[in-house]
């Protein structure tokens, strides 16, 4: 029996633990990426562990979250970020160079190679064949430390692609179809490989549009072969060297298989307030649009701006549209400016923004009230465009820009329009805005400005704890909704006091007040507690305010594990029900005589003081995951059990 791609690339690198199914394993990490919103946690935490230079093959820094600089908050963050990463032997990508993912994709990514990012859309260059794990901060520094990642064996979905895509239907409608029919959760535990006679009609920028919103699905990964489009796509980045050829045996198997007919497909959107409440374009009526925002880490490759830019060749944007365009590269930009393409989307009346993730993030273009704005971008979860009241549709490149002449949703097959054929294009390779880790950096000073504040650090575990409930959720709340993201609060992601003011804040103003009130407590949840970014501010926040746990219905892959790092217990009801025996304000203990010989036993009793009841949860934690709550999170763990020097 042969092996799938995923079982080749993890056999390859499996350090601890077997390939079988729930089974833990440690897999060696080859390169890793951060980004300026989480990076500077990640290197407080490098810095903590006490070593020289990274142990990686490579370790790339970028800038491309907090580009506004209003204050001096990011500009002393992005100087830190610069002199660390000098320090510690790491590339750093300037400001203005691009999007993490889309450079990476561009100038760094490997096929067979295993890539840690501490961005939750790393998954991105599984389009060339790379296994790419969004993971949480400290894990990403771990990585770099030369320590290995552990996860959970995940289940390999197949995605059997039959045919090839019709006209003006794109590889974001072939994802948007996958979240459709899989659900934001219906991908955790699991790695989706994609296969089938329609992938070698993909191009590398399609597939990375694909893999890099798999994350949507809550999945460990997305991958795809490397075969010759992986290879065309490395001889344009004058690359060719670093492409070898990766697909998965004849006659392997998978643990489910899905299947998606191209030639089926038409223009789809995914309505708010979730990447997969989808349609078929044709059954959303004609709704009047306000703003439309193309770009982000999804959708900014030359090919989707080149597509773009034909669409509005000639033709002017709507009276009542305001349309924003960032490109994800320099690449891009200089590639669109040199050719005109640039040119014919100014012309059409497009504002140009920095090449950055900018609005996807959430820094800057929030739409006015009440408004609909179309976005060519991965999520579109309540409030995260920072405009509550808002209603954002994610759709193609295509159908945004078609939009954006008519002023209303529009199927861009009404158009007669025919794209050019980029697969012979010659790329611009410049990269003077990546710089490159020096040999002698004993002379380098890390320079942290005053809004760099430490990180909190957890207790080791006690035989009980408890406190009241501070706030019960409902299904799917995000790491938008625990942590906001937005122009006021990013310059102050190095600072999680000031942070701390804010969690909850589209929910619930009055939990931070509540956490301080009672000394920190309890957070109840529903299903997939935790889904979207990567950030582990989402978890060092509530860790400051005392959180000691959380009791969820399930919880979403990277936020389990951040949690678990910061030595805040994960519980999942053992009986759903229990969820809706509980209120604001009850008083919760875990009592049971030894708290830490039951993480083991996998269940746990919890009395509800202010009822008189009792109810059960079990604890789905492996055994290195057991020893990380019981020394109070991972960096405690770590300093204890594993020498990296």
């Amino acid at each position: 029996m042969g092996d799938n791609l995923v079982y080749k690339i993890l056999k390859k690198h499996l350090v601890k633990g077997d390939l079988k199914k729930d089974e833990s394993i440690g897999i060696k990490i080859d390169q890793t990426l951060t980004q300026d919103s989480t990076g500077t946690m990640v290197y407080l935490q490098l810095e903590a562990m006490n070593i020289d230079k990274v142990k990686t093959k490579r370790s790339v820094a970028f800038i491309d979250h907090n580009m506004l600089q209003q204050g001096f908050e990011n500009a002393d963050d992005h100087k830190y970020i610069q002199t660390v990463a000098e320090k510690h032997g790491i590339y750093f990508s300037k400001p203005g160079n691009g999007i993490c993912h889309q450079v990476f994709l561009e100038r760094f990514s490997t096929p067979g190679d295993t890539l840690l990012g501490s961005d939750s859309h790393t998954p991105t260059s599984g389009g060339v064949g790379m296994l790419s794990i969004g993971a949480g901060g400290l894990d990403v520094a771990i990585a770099m430390a030369g320590g290995e990642y552990y996860i959970k064996m995940p289940k390999v979905c197949k995605v059997n692609l039959l045919g090839k895509l019709k006209y003006m239907v794109s590889a974001k409608d072939i994802i948007l179809e996958v979240l459709r029919k899989v659900t934001v959760k219906g991908g955790v535990g699991k790695i989706f490989e994609y296969g089938g006679d329609g992938v070698k009609y993909l191009s590398v920028p399609q597939r990375a549009t694909i893999s890099n919103m798999g994350a949507e699905l809550g999945a460990t990964t997305s991958i795809f072969p490397s075969d010759e489009k992986t290879l065309g796509y490395f001889k344009q980045q004058n690359r060719e060297n670093d492409w070898i050829e990766l697909k998965a045996d004849d006659n392997c198997t998978y643990d489910e298989e899905i299947t998606i007919n191209l030639e089926e497909l038409e223009p789809l959107v995914a309505l708010p307030h979730s990447p997969d409440n989808v349609k078929s374009i044709k059954d959303v009526p004609k709704i009047k649009v306000d703003q439309v925002a193309i770009g982000s880490c999804t959708n900014s490759s030359y090919e989707d701006l080149m597509k773009v830019a034909t669409i509005l060749k000639d033709r002017k944007v709507h009276k009542d549209i305001s349309l924003v365009i960032a490109p994800g590269s320099k690449q891009v930009m200089e590639m669109i400016a040199r050719n005109g393409a640039l040119g014919d989307i100014i012309s059409s009346g497009a504002r140009i923004l920095e090449v950055s993730c900018g609005p996807c993030i959430g820094m800057g273009q929030s739409p006015g009230t009440n408004s609909v704005s179309l976005r060519t971008f991965n999520r579109n979860f309540y409030g995260r465009s920072g405009t509550l009241s808002s209603n954002i549709y994610l759709v193609s490149p295509e159908v945004a820009a078609a939009s954006a002449i008519k002023g209303e949703l529009t199927d861009p097959r009404e158009l007669n329009i025919e794209f050019k054929n980029l697969e012979n294009t010659k790329f611009i390779i410049d990269d003077s805005m990546i710089i490159k880790p020096i040999k002698d950096n004993d002379h380098v000073e890390v320079i942290k400005g005053p809004n760099i504040k430490s990180f909190p650090i957890n207790k080791s575990l006690q035989n009980k704890i408890n406190g009241k409930i501070l706030l019960k959720c409902n299904d799917n709340i995000t790491t938008d909704h625990i942590m906001p993201s937005n122009a006021k609060l990013l310059p102050f992601r190095s600072n999680i006091p000031y942070l701390s003011q804010y969690c909850f804040n589209s929910l619930d103003s009055e939990f931070p007040k509540r956490a301080n009130e009672h000394n920190g407590g309890f957070i109840i949840g529903g299903e997939n507690y935790g889904q979207g970014s990567s950030r582990e501010h989402a978890a060092l926040v509530p860790l400051y305010l005392g959180i000691k746990g959380v009791i969820a219905k399930s919880f979403a892959r990277i936020h389990k594990s951040n949690l678990i790092n910061s030595g805040i217990v994960p519980m999942n009801f053992l009986d759903e029900k229990d969820y809706n025996s509980l209120d604001l304000f009850d008083e919760i203990e875990i009592e049971i005589e030894n708290i830490l010989e039951n993480l083991n036993n996998k269940v746990l009793e919890v009395k509800n003081i202010t009822k008189n009841t009792l109810f059960k949860v079990s604890v789905d934690l492996s055994d290195i995951d057991i020893e990380i709550i019981k020394a109070g999170g991972k960096l405690n763990y770590i300093k204890n059990k594993i020498n990296f020097k």
